[in-house]
């Protein structure tokens, strides 16, 4: 009889596991489009899988709402004229699965792996962290939010500053250094 019940329990907890695992292949396919999108340098794709009314918190801290300023982030900062980054691509890794929140809302988190290669000088890696709302809208999961995210405190771009004020400082000090001594030595010189 145990054996029963437990055989009935153990199944009624995958039954509800399983629930949502049509959804879930859904928006792991989401997934695998915007981190296409993004590595083939076009965004066209990525807003294929947003809502008109979509919101993107982008690495920079810059918000874009709707599809069309998607687009228009992109073309600025790594396409046009005035751009910051001649690249910009991603490793993105879910973290667990999606948790609903109802049968149409769900939320997801994972990291990613950034390569940025900006006009000024070469590429350099920085890993983040991405967290989406999905809805189900007529059918389709779309996302309704998307926020990148990066340690602004503790990344390569913080080391490279630490290490130039270092050779700055260092170098600084070296010059006022051998321009004390030469000013003390010229002062001598005219003294004598």
């Amino acid at each position: 009889m145990r054996l029963v019940l437990f055989t009935a329990f153990a199944l009624a907890l995958r039954a509800q596991e399983d629930a949502h695992a049509a959804d879930r292949q859904q928006m792991l396919a989401i997934l695998r489009d915007v981190e296409a999108s993004i590595n083939s340098q076009s965004l066209e794709l990525m807003t294929k899988q947003m809502d008109a009314t979509g919101v993107v918190v982008w690495a920079n801290g810059e918000v874009s709402r709707g599809p069309a300023e998607v687009l228009a982030y992109y073309e600025r900062m790594v396409k046009g004229s005035g751009r910051i980054l001649t690249k910009y691509t991603t490793k993105a890794r879910l973290s667990g699965h999606a948790r609903f929140l109802s049968n149409d809302i769900a939320i997801a988190d994972g990291t990613m792996e950034d390569e940025y290669t900006p006009v000024v000088r070469g590429p350099f890696q920085l890993n983040g962290q991405w967290t989406t709302t999905l809805a189900r809208i007529d059918g389709q999961w779309k996302i309704v939010a998307l926020h990148l995210s990066a340690n602004v405190f503790n990344n390569v771009l913080i080391d490279e500053a630490k290490s130039a004020l270092m050779y700055t400082g260092g170098g600084g000090a070296v010059v006022g250094a051998l321009l004390g001594f030469l000013l003390g030595r010229r002062r001598k010189t005219t003294s004598s």
